[in-house]
């Protein structure tokens, strides 16, 4: 019964997500409550869900409401129009080379493993690239998704730290030969830019014309869609100066973990201001401005809380694992790893990460053991076949913090990107069943 709920739940809200019937927040909020009473939970359940589940995320909300407001001053102060302008002219304007830049790009921020960080230091400065060409900012985000889901197999990027901590194996031998399977799935995605490149271009041409690489703007006073809301003064070569050190330290010390990231934007947030706008009546300004997407974006992180809290700890994820794999038919135990993991990309919109390896891998592990598959194998298949995935499920506060500063549609990016993200999956799950990984 409770896997019955538990699925009812999910399903309900990944559809509500992608038909945008109702806001996210009302379907994150609204359907598990429904759920849990439905369940035989008590209020008194409830609340203890909603403690745990808001407790696992108000960090990240914090991190988000300030993320948001510090990226949308350096917007407002010209920060990124040089890069922009500097990108633009680096490309010749060539749509697929900046679809093929986006990956190499993003390839390199994951290198990290934190997911929050490379959004935030890909998504602001090359979504105005973006939406500058004219290029759809779903791709942007589809192939920022899948190269960072293929990087993220890292030692120290977390599914795989998962695994070895199941299994008991040391994760810097785990990972020596996933270095190849990176490499399929990176040559993989790099096909899939250069593909959708070429498709944007011709619809860029037919819409707009030859014209579209002709438009320059003066990068010291900010886009020309944020003059309405600033003080258009022009910025010194000084103070852009000043402007970008801030980026870049911020930046840094956001990587380095040596303060909590929600601290790092409070106090970042702080300095711009006073940097660029030394009237109070102007920092409350400049804060009111890009207060309403902060507070709406942080509002759904919440509200993702409390779903999570009410899956994990009702033990609906738990229980949705288990009995999944009980109803397979026998026939598919020796090769039921390589199943699940060709099932990884779809499973991502069921099952956070922690109930896909904590709940779902040890039972799939059990079962194949005794059909004689190897207990690495069924990890490494099951790991392949789900990462690429990991930024296009709704269960990543890193993908709705991204799409949160793009002012993006989560249900949009599904719609856009699930295939293609499957597609890549599943080349890259083949390409470590010939190389005898799996």
């Amino acid at each position: 019964m409770i896997t019955l709920i538990g699925l009812a739940i999910i399903f309900t809200i990944v559809l509500l997500l992608l038909t945008e019937k109702t806001s996210p927040v009302v379907a994150l909020v609204l359907i598990p409550v429904i759920g849990a009473f439905l369940a035989g939970f008590s209020v008194a359940d409830l609340t203890k869900f909603y403690q745990a589940g808001t407790k696992s995320v108000v960090q990240i909300a914090i991190m988000f409401i300030f993320a948001i407001i510090f990226f949308g001053i350096m917007n407002d102060v010209g920060l990124f129009n040089p890069m922009i302008n500097q990108l633009i002219r680096l490309t010749g304007g060539n749509v697929v080379a900046v679809t093929v830049g986006t990956v190499i790009i993003s390839t390199i921020a994951q290198l990290d493993g934190a997911g929050a960080s490379t959004f935030l230091l890909v998504v602001p400065p090359l979504l105005p690239l973006y939406k500058r060409l004219r290029i759809n900012p779903y791709l942007l985000f589809l192939l920022l998704a899948a190269s960072a889901g293929i990087i993220n197999m890292l030692p120290w990027g977390g599914p795989l730290g998962r695994i070895a901590s199941i299994l008991g194996k040391d994760v810097a031998e785990l990972y020596q030969p996933l270095m190849a399977v990176q490499g399929i799935g990176i040559g993989v995605t790099l096909m899939v830019a250069i593909l959708l490149g070429l498709k944007e271009k011709k619809r860029i041409a037919k819409e707009y014309g030859d014209s579209l690489y002709d438009v320059t703007f003066d990068a010291s006073v900010g886009t020309q869609e944020n003059l309405a809301q600033k003080s258009p003064k022009a910025q010194s070569k000084g103070l852009f100066l000043i402007n970008l050190a801030l980026f870049i330290i911020t930046l840094g010390v956001l990587v380095s973990a040596i303060l909590p990231s929600g601290y790092v934007f409070m106090i970042a947030v702080v300095l711009a201001l006073l940097i660029n706008f030394r009237d109070p009546k102007e920092q409350l300004a400049r804060i009111n401005a890009h207060a309403g997407g902060a507070i709406m974006m942080a509002s759904i992180i919440l509200a993702a809380g409390t779903f999570l809290g009410v899956l994990r700890e009702s033990g609906m994820l738990t229980s949705i694992a288990t009995d999944l794999v009980k109803i397979l038919p026998d026939s598919l135990i020796p090769h039921l790893h390589i199943v699940i993991g060709a099932l990884g990309v779809p499973l991502e919109l069921v099952f956070s990460t922690d109930a896909y390896y904590f709940g779902l891998f040890p039972v799939v592990e059990h079962i194949t053991q005794q059909a004689g598959v190897p207990s690495v194998s069924a990890g490494y298949a099951m790991m392949i076949g789900s990462i690429v995935g990991t930024f296009v499920s709704p269960f990543s506060p890193a993908l709705w913090m991204g799409l949160g500063l793009a002012k993006l549609s989560m249900g949009q990016h599904i719609r856009y990107s699930f295939f293609w993200i499957w597609g890549i999956s599943l080349l890259t799950l083949g390409g470590a069943i010939l190389l005898g990984i799996i």
